[in-house]
């Protein structure tokens, strides 16, 4: 997800896989990342555009998004939702806190 998240356009499976050996320095199979892809699509993650050769793949949401739509899932879940908020916010830094506070009113 990060290789589409920080892409400006629509990404084939080579290009995310070409992007992924690039960082982690080591070789995968086009059909890992083909597995992959359509498991994220399911999940509503990634969009194909399959109307071209080879089909290329956006992100739907960005990562900010997802990583609060994770949050809201952790707090949805939870049996007390001000334990887990108090600890959250008891773990962020003065300045993250301070910009909550603006967020808030």
């Amino acid at each position: 997800m990060d290789v589409l998240w920080d892409a400006d356009d629509a990404l084939t499976a080579y290009d995310i896989k070409d992007a992924i050996e690039a960082m982690r320095g080591r070789e995968m199979a086009a059909t890992t990342v083909l597995t992959v892809l359509s498991r994220l699509e399911k999940k509503g993650l990634v969009s194909p555009d399959k109307s071209v050769r080879p089909h290329r793949y956006s992100a739907i949401g960005s990562r900010a998004e997802h990583q609060a739509e994770l949050m809201h899932e952790v707090l949805g879940g939870s049996g007390d939702r001000t334990a887990v908020l108090a600890r959250f916010v008891g773990g962020v830094s003065p300045e993250d806190a301070a910009y909550l506070r603006s967020l808030l009113s």
